[in-house]
């Protein structure tokens, strides 16, 4: 064998490795599993009954991811809990989200759909940036509340919000003074539930927006996050 084909030989060999990182993110399931752990660590219970899976189903996928090396485990009794294997697994699963958006217009009109802020409803939920939230926050002059699932409110959080999961905030309106305007947020840009919670707390009168992105790009970004374990 020549030194020529030795090298491309190991050259074929270095993608095919890259390409198993590459096919773990193929995979809508797998991506929810992913979005879910950019929150933080879920035990396979957690994970398979907020993705809507069976817990076999959801195993077999972070399975792959495992062996991907995109997650790690550490065993707790008789659970396993998962989480992703570093701070780079999140920031490459929110580039993937942001080349997506920018580069195909089928994933930004899907995204569109599922927020429901397409056609003559573009305008209707109004976004609050990182930077003016973090300075109103250091202010006092309004409340963040975060919409998410208590685990991951546990896990980490914008400081000073408050948890009102959203499947609660219908029965939990009387959030502070009325007159104090309400940033919601919950696990992304891509995340529909601060966009529903913005229009509940507006049909009860409440002054409500929602942060233009979520806890994953406010944290990859460098701003503060608290936790509560």
């Amino acid at each position: 064998m020549t030194i020529e084909a030795t090298g491309n030989d190991r050259h074929a060999a270095f993608f095919d490795q890259l390409a198993v990182v590459g096919k773990a993110f193929a995979s809508a399931k797998r991506l929810v599993l992913i979005d879910l752990l950019a929150q933080g660590e879920r035990t396979v219970e957690s994970l398979a009954r907020e993705a809507g899976m069976g817990v076999t189903t959801a195993s077999a996928h972070l399975q792959v991811l495992k062996l991907s090396n995109l997650v790690t485990t550490r065993r707790e009794g008789t659970r396993i809990h998962y989480r992703l294997a570093g701070e780079d697994v999140a920031h490459l699963y929110s580039s993937m989200l942001h080349v997506a958006r920018e580069h195909s217009a089928d994933v930004e009109k899907a995204l569109a759909a599922y927020l429901g802020i397409g056609g003559v409803s573009a305008d209707d939920i109004e976004e609050v940036s990182r930077e003016e939230l973090l300075a109103r926050l250091g202010r006092g002059d309004v409340v963040a509340l975060d919409v998410r699932p208590t685990e991951e409110y546990a896990a980490g959080h914008l400081p000073g919000a408050r948890s009102v999961p959203f499947g609660e905030l219908a029965t939990r309106l009387e959030l502070d003074d009325p007159g104090v305007e309400i940033v919601a947020y919950c696990r992304g840009a891509h995340c529909v539930l601060a966009s529903d919670a913005v229009r509940l707390l507006r049909a009860q009168g409440r002054d409500a927006r929602r942060l233009r992105d979520g806890l994953l790009e406010w944290r990859l970004a460098g701003y503060p996050v608290e936790a509560s374990r």
